[in-house]
């Protein structure tokens, strides 16, 4: 780390919380795949978290700090409060409060404190802002109707990726059907909009020292509160205790089941779409499994 970064990274928390700050040491932290992250030091013993990408990417962590205000305004949840940010010539950087967090906790309360985010509503779904998915662009253009949402932001925006990645064979017919089929998922229910994480896989959840529950690397937007329920379950689940509190507090429809797919599809694309792999092929039979789904409805 450069020392020209490390004056504009102390200048720019000079003037975010009006008190001097001298790095005195930096420090790796793992476990991230798109950002590169520290840990700062101060002479004062002051700590934050620090997340460095390119310049081209500061547009990613404007969005990320905008969806941290948004859902810490909702005093649901806690959070790491963004701090400052900015760039350089070549890099940009994201300085957040600095959270000691281990990987188990009290997870019923995070169950309790989600549902009480997903009470949050608004008149439309969408958000204020688009944001990001990973380092995918997230469309969030405000619609009335949840179903016109999902097949043009999510699932169809999804799939033109896909085609211009090279997966247009594969995925574009079943795509297409499922698209025109979406209707046959909520012959029942009719969403409202909740204030979603966005992106609440295991990673993106941890504990401070006494239990309480921390969500961070939101992808923040007025959705179906299933939408981040599904996500939890997509790789490897959250702990029973957080699902039964949740169910308490707000049962889920009894439709969920035939959904969870439908909106954990979108996450397993941007993945074919970031990382290739595996995962079209994953999205394929996912399709082809939820338009079994839709003609037998």
């Amino acid at each position: 780390m450069n020392a020209k970064l490390l004056s504009r990274i102390s200048t720019a928390l000079r003037d975010a919380t009006h008190r001097s700050f001298k790095v005195r040491d930096v420090a790796p932290v793992s476990g991230g795949s798109i950002n590169e992250a520290f840990r700062l030091q101060g002479a004062d013993d002051s700590q934050y978290f620090l997340k460095l990408n390119t310049a081209p990417h500061f547009p990613m962590f404007v969005a990320e700090a905008a969806g941290l205000d948004a859902l810490a305004a909702t005093g649901t949840l806690r959070l790491p409060r963004p701090i400052a940010l900015g760039t350089t010539d070549e890099q940009s950087f994201l300085v957040l409060e600095h959270l000691r967090l281990n990987p188990r906790g009290d997870a019923r309360q995070l169950g309790e404190r989600l549902t009480a985010l997903h009470r949050c509503s608004n008149e439309r779904f969408g958000f204020a802002q688009d944001n990001f998915i990973g380092t995918t662009p997230q469309p969030n253009g405000w619609k009335e109707d949840w179903i016109d949402f999902w097949r043009e932001r999510r699932l169809g925006f999804q799939l033109r990726l896909a085609a211009e990645n090279g997966h247009g064979a594969r995925l574009q017919r079943p795509g297409e059907e499922l698209l025109n089929a979406l209707p046959s998922f909520f012959t029942d229910y009719i969403p409202r909009p909740s204030l979603l994480h966005g992106d609440l896989w295991g990673g993106n959840h941890a504990y401070l020292a006494d239990g309480t529950p921390a969500i961070f690397d939101p992808a923040v937007y007025f959705g179906d509160r299933e939408c981040d329920i599904a996500m939890t379950e997509l790789f490897g689940g959250f702990p029973a205790d957080f699902y039964a509190a949740y169910r308490a507090a707000w049962p889920l429809d009894a439709g969920y089941a035939k959904r969870r797919d439908l909106y954990n599809l979108y996450h397993i694309l941007n993945h074919a779409n970031l990382f290739g792999g595996g995962y079209a092929k994953q999205a394929e039979q996912m399709m082809h499994s939820l338009l079994r789904q839709a003609k037998s409805a």
